[in-house]
């Protein structure tokens, strides 16, 4: 069962803020044991539900069954797409699931993920966090040997290399097709007998291993195997693979040693603060993040105010370090969903006043110190300073507790061209002039890694231009 029955409407779903770096999107598998006889499409739900930060735009789950391989999946939120009639359709030994933002190809529902095919081992479905950066290469050489392409997405690309490699069975076909690939994944593959998971060799994108019980949970955060009552057991290791099925989980590498480079933007942004990554609390690594601001970028002021929900937990450590107390100073409406639809551009992008509100009592006469986890465009920074000076604030002394981004990226995130990131265009003063802002300071990469706990293993692309794999020559216009 295939459910893509909304039309194909490009951007249908906008996400909320524009002047926010978005991860693609996140994963989930669960294979069940048979002691255990887990409901895998309702831990799936939960998994998805838990990981909804990382993909607003359209989500699915593929369960294995004893027919075959059974798929939902639409446009919209997790809870809008599964309701109690579909999940108790969704009954099997093992499931993935995925929530998607694109960054390449179109946001429609033919593009939505899970994908399913068949081979000649059978039923085959894909779900994936990343960027295939030498996608377009490989898609052209498979249409060259007459392979039809149903959507725009790298994650087909991989769906047919796996299906043509098939007769030298799935582990072989799936170790040539990962070693051929470039770029950056956490990656689930679901056959009717075996839960696959992959983790690209430089460990760009995250995924986790969690149990319960007797049975295996994969997972891009480990958020999302708190919510389904999964045991963390380890994090899947760079250029590792995973074969989960009734014998227990086996381990394979598919590539030689190479440099660990997870995102450090997931540490900044995208991950959940109650997230554990590659050993790294995520809301304790925010806190030394503030703490580490404070000591590079001090200011008097009277009041430290995060803007929620990502600046919060630097706001905390800010003002632990500094002694200025922390206030709530902006109220976030939480039902103003992420996906929140805006006809036009103008109406987007003074969205912010209707998700942020300045609390007046808290805020009117204090010199504020605002922090926020970065700066992109500036054009929502602009916004919150001007809503606190509307609430009377004296002084707006804007901190973001991230290095100025100054490049895009291409492994997974959505980014604007350079020209449209205003620190690759401004400095520090005339950045703050633009935004409005008494002053502004950021957080430098060497105090970003001392937060980190680590001096390496962190893709810094977007803060120094420097990437783990080299860029792709041609880049989609979804970027």
């Amino acid at each position: 069962m295939l459910n893509c029955k909304k039309p194909c409407l490009k951007n249908r779903y906008e996400t909320f803020d524009p002047d926010k770096f978005h991860d693609e999107c996140g994963v989930y598998g669960v294979y069940s044991s048979k002691e255990d006889n887990l409901d895998v499409g309702a831990l799936s739900y939960y998994g998805l539900f838990a990981l909804q930060h990382r993909g607003q735009e359209s989500a699915g789950i593929t369960v294995s069954t004893e027919e075959g391989l059974k798929c939902h999946k639409d446009m919209g939120l997790v809870t809008d797409i599964f309701g109690k009639k579909v999940l108790e359709t969704l009954k099997g030994k093992a499931a993935i699931g995925h929530v998607r933002y694109s960054t390449a190809g179109e946001s429609t529902a033919v593009n939505s993920q899970p994908l399913v095919g068949a081979c000649k081992l059978g039923g085959l479905s894909i779900a994936h966090n990343g960027n295939i950066v030498n996608a377009d290469v490989m898609k052209e050489i498979l249409e060259d040997t007459g392979c039809i392409f149903h959507t725009t997405i790298d994650s087909e690309v991989v769906l047919n290399l796996i299906a043509r490699s098939a007769a030298k069975g799935m582990r072989r076909a799936v170790v040539d097709t990962i070693q051929a690939m470039k770029g950056s994944y956490g990656m689930v593959i679901l056959t009717e007998n075996e839960l696959i998971a992959i983790r690209d060799p430089h460990g760009i994108r995250p995924l986790c291993l969690g149990k319960i019980k007797n049975s295996y949970v994969v997972a891009s955060e480990s958020c999302a195997l708190d919510a389904t009552g999964a045991e963390f057991v380890r994090d899947v290791e760079p250029g590792e693979i995973l074969i989960i099925n009734d014998n227990g989980v086996e381990s394979l590498s598919f590539a030689e040693k190479s440099e660990r480079a997870t995102c450090s933007f997931e540490y900044v942004y995208f991950a959940r603060p109650d997230t554990t990554m590659d050993g790294i609390n995520v809301n304790s690594s925010r806190i030394e993040a503030g703490k580490k601001l404070f000591e590079e970028c001090p200011v008097e002021a009277d009041l430290v105010v995060g803007v929620p929900d990502s600046g919060l937990s630097s706001a905390v450590g800010y003002s632990k370090a500094s002694g200025i107390p922390f206030e709530i100073g902006l109220m976030k409406n939480k039902y103003v969903a992420r996906t929140f639809i805006a006809p036009t551009q103008e109406l987007r992008e003074r969205a912010v006043s209707l998700k942020l509100t300045a609390l007046r009592d808290i805020i009117e006469g204090k010199r504020i110190i605002l922090i926020d986890d970065s700066i992109v465009r500036g054009t929502t920074s602009k916004r919150l300073v001007t809503l606190l000076r509307q609430a009377g604030a004296k002084e707006v002394h804007f901190r973001s507790s991230s290095p100025v981004v100054k490049y895009p990226c291409y492994f997974g995130i959505d980014t604007a061209y350079r020209d449209e990131l205003i620190g690759a265009n401004l400095d520090v003063n005339e950045i703050a002039k633009e935004i409005g802002a008494d002053s502004l300071g950021y957080l430098s990469i060497e105090g970003l890694l001392d937060c980190l706990g680590k001096k390496q293993g962190f893709c810094l692309g977007c803060f120094n231009g420097f990437y783990p794999i080299s860029a792709p020559v041609k880049v989609s216009s979804e970027k």
